[in-house]
């Protein structure tokens, strides 16, 4: 294991989860005691999951179905042996609502928030979408500072912070202790809270350009109602957000691996930026869990490894 492995994850209850390219691991403080849960990620196969940008939405898909079940473990750990679980039917109802309100807040809000001001998608496409992202940046902004005054979400914070010191540590090269992790920054080129804004400005970038496109072929949109053609403009931007996530993944990756070059520090500081707010500085217990998960997902893909290699000795 020479070569750095991509690991990342995310805070959860009392914890965290990290994820290499074959495992998951989950781990949370509960009575004194750090818990350990672990998964072996099933592939998805065929070329078609791994095509440029396809990838990128299928990554995420994946990342958020796991964030969700990690979120959902940790929270149970933290509940007392009487108390009943989080049943799959709850889940399932959590996931949705988050979806739901998601859209409903980052979405539809700043685009019916943009008419009313005065601005039309179709007539002036590049500064509707520009005013639509200023509106959403800051819903995101108020949003983020509204949740983080919450005490447990300022834990959700320092956990976060703990997690990237710990992912620090390892990429660059030294050894995992509560020492040398704690002189880490709290922030990642490659956060998911990064992730948010620049899709964005990809959004913004790329329903300007679709916009005039859809309206030149179908030109009878412009002699719809106004609501019914904004309703069909909204279901457009909603079945192009696979193409947004894939876009905004590829461009992660490449500035997570060309950090130092000063371009592309100027386009990822919004994410760095954002990130000053949603991770916090952790203490040395938290940062004790980040290192035990990290340990154990990388003690996991060694053993993989080597177990590969035994067999394909003997074939």
């Amino acid at each position: 294991m020479g070569k750095k492995l991509n690991i990342g994850g995310q805070a959860v209850m009392e914890g965290l989860m990290i994820r290499s390219p074959r495992y998951n691991v989950i781990g949370v403080r509960k009575k004194k005691k750090i818990i350990l849960k672990k998964e072996k990620i099933k592939q998805r196969k065929g070329k078609f999951y791994k095509l440029f940008i396809i990838r990128g939405f299928f990554n995420l898909v994946d990342m958020l179905a796991l964030g969700m079940r990690s979120l959902m473990w940790s929270a149970d750990q933290q509940l007392e042996e009487e108390d009943e679980k989080i049943s799959k039917k709850e889940m399932t109802f959590s996931v949705i609502f988050a979806i739901l309100f998601g859209v409903g807040l980052f979405i539809l809000l700043p685009y019916v928030a943009t008419n009313l001001i005065g601005f039309y998608e179709e007539s002036q496409p590049l500064l509707f979408n520009f005013i639509d992202g200023i509106i959403k940046i800051g819903i995101l902004l108020l949003y983020i500072l509204g949740i983080s005054l919450l005490k447990d979400v300022k834990r959700l914070f320092q956990y976060h912070g703990a997690e990237h010191k710990a992912v620090h540590c390892y990429e660059k090269g030294e050894k995992l202790t509560i020492e040398n992790a704690r002189k880490y920054s709290t922030l990642h080129a490659r956060c998911g809270t990064a992730f948010i804004m620049i899709v964005v400005v990809i959004a913004l970038l790329v329903f300007s350009i679709i916009t005039p496109i859809i309206l030149m072929l179908f030109p009878q949109l412009l002699n719809m109602h106004a609501v019914p053609r904004r309703i069909i403009l909204i279901l457009i931007r909603l079945s192009l957000l696979p193409l947004i996530a894939g876009i905004a993944y590829e461009f992660l990756k490449f500035s997570a691996k060309h950090e130092k070059n000063r371009i592309i520090k100027i386009l990822i500081w919004p994410g760095l930026f954002l990130q000053k707010i949603t991770t916090k500085e952790p203490t040395i217990k938290q940062i004790e869990v980040a290192i035990e998960v990290v340990k154990k997902v990388l003690q996991l893909e060694k053993r993989e490894n080597s177990k590969n290699e035994f067999s394909g000795v003997h074939r």
